[in-house]
C-alpha cells in the first residue's frame, strides 16, 4: 500500500502533468475545481466487469468544475462536466 497523499497525487496532478493538461489535477487559483470528499476508512469500489455501474461507498461530496454533483452521498442532478482535451487533440479539417 502507498500513503493516501501519494495515491491522490497519482490520480490527480501526476496524470494531468504527464498528459500536459493545464488547469487540471490540482487545487489552485485559475484551475477547474474538481473535488471529492471521502472517508478513507470506508471508501470502496464495488464495480466489476460484469456490473461496471456500481457506486463506490465512502464518498460523501463531489464538485465538478466548481458545481456540487454529489451531496451527502446523493446525486444533485447537476452535470457540469466538460470534455478535457490535451495537446495531442487536433481539430479535423474538412477537405
Amino acid at each position: 500500500m502507498i500513503p493516501i497523499e501519494e495515491a491522490i497525487r497519482k490520480l490527480t496532478s501526476l496524470p494531468a502533468a504527464t498528459l500536459r493538461i493545464t488547469e487540471r489535477g490540482r487545487l489552485a487559483q485559475g484551475c477547474f475545481a474538481d473535488v471529492v470528499v471521502f472517508d478513507p476508512t470506508t471508501i470502496a469500489d464495488h464495480s466489476t466487469y460484469e456490473k461496471p455501474h456500481q457506486y463506490a461507498t465512502g464518498v460523501r461530496h463531489v464538485w465538478v468544475n466548481g458545481v456540487q454533483v454529489l451531496k451527502d452521498g446523493e446525486h444533485t442532478g447537476a452535470k457540469p462536466g466538460r470534455v478535457v482535451r490535451g495537446p495531442g487533440w487536433k481539430v479535423k479539417t474538412q477537405s
